[in-house]
């Protein structure tokens, strides 16, 4: 299997590129900084410079070719804007998912974020409420395109070591899980193409990883 990922240096990105290399897939990475291909490469990814912010949709479309799915695990990060919530969390998001259709790559898996179907709260910091409405318009245009779409929820995201036990459900309480996990979880709905369609979210919990999302595959 040939999996592009965009955001390909981040934590889950680099965790999800070393799962795919253990078994013999190819993960190709894109980042936008050129001095992060030597960690994808020791990550056992193939390092493809594309700032998402910077490019469109033929270009990305080319890089995507020969892929049998894509994954957004791209974001803004801290100490960005509201601004760049919106071109990356969002944007790119939506590039990502018209690129993949230009490219013929039908198998599309969102990261997205626990509480996005909650209007922010009076008060809520201005950053945070945009990258949850962000989030939000990412998953709403992507499902939107003629693609077997997949969003992902995670809680609060840990460094913890993996203990390969979840709560993977439409709606789960609130909740923490780790880095590794999360980068566990895609691994398994890539290899479960019953899951598209399907928007869940994810914390720890007492369901084995290939237990819970055997379940949502129906």
């Amino acid at each position: 299997m040939r999996v592009v990922i965009a955001g390909g240096h981040g934590k889950i990105a680099k965790l999800l590129e070393r799962e795919l290399a253990g078994r013999g897939d190819t993960a190709v990475g894109l980042i936008r900084n050129p001095e992060h291909e030597a960690a994808l490469r020791a990550a056992g990814a193939e390092p493809v410079v594309c700032d998402l912010e910077h490019t469109d949709v033929d270009a990305l479309a080319a890089h995507l070719a020969g892929a049998d799915a894509v994954v957004f695990a791209a974001g803004a990060g801290p100490g960005s804007g509201a601004d760049r919530k919106d071109t990356v969390d969002r944007g790119a998001a939506v590039l990502l998912a018209d690129a993949a259709v230009r490219a013929g790559v039908r198998r599309y898996l969102l990261v997205s974020s626990m509480g996005v179907d909650d209007p922010p709260a009076a008060g809520t910091d201005e950053v945070w409420a945009a990258y949850l409405r962000a989030k939000k318009a990412a998953e709403d245009e992507v499902t939107g395109r003629d693609l077997d779409v997949t969003v992902l929820r995670p809680g609060r995201l840990t460094d913890d070591e993996p203990a390969g036990r979840i709560t993977l459900a439409r709606h789960v309480d609130a909740g923490a899980v780790s880095r590794a996990d999360v980068a566990r979880v895609l691994l398994a709905l890539l290899n479960a193409p019953g899951t598209a369609g399907h928007t869940v979210e994810l914390v720890g919990g007492d369901t084995p990883i290939a237990e819970a999302v055997g379940a949502l595959a129906g």
